[in-house]
């Protein structure tokens, strides 16, 4: 079994900065894409960041020069830096993992439960 626990989120007025982490545990072959995304009330959940054998990065558009994601292979720990932190981003965030369960696994998507992340003065 896999199992994704974000941690981080909170409360923050906005130009503030908040870090995200996302520890996954189990059964871990191979971890292909890891990524942050996001869901505001009434809206569609939305890619925030991923990377990709811990190199290449995608950002949303709303997002770039403020959040930085990073990982730490050893512990298959994804992490997401957030600056300049506005209202806007206000959104409860999910992390995902794409990953092989074992050698002869297809690679699935897994999901954390959600961190709260508010902004507001």
């Amino acid at each position: 079994q896999v199992q994704l626990v974000e941690s981080g989120g909170g409360l923050v007025q906005p130009g503030g900065s908040l870090r995200l982490s996302c520890a996954t545990s189990g059964n871990i072959f191979k971890i292909y894409t890891m990524g942050w995304y996001r869901q505001a009330p009434g809206l569609q959940r939305e890619l925030v960041a991923t990377i990709t054998n811990a190199v290449s990065s995608n950002y949303a558009d709303s997002v770039k020069g403020r959040f930085t994601i990073s990982t730490d292979n050893a512990k298959n720990t994804v992490y997401l830096q957030m600056n300049s932190l506005k209202p806007e981003d206000t959104a409860v965030y999910y992390c995902n993992a794409v990953l092989q369960s074992g050698r002869w696994s297809l690679p699935q998507a897994y999901w954390g439960q959600g961190t709260q992340v508010t902004v507001s003065s």
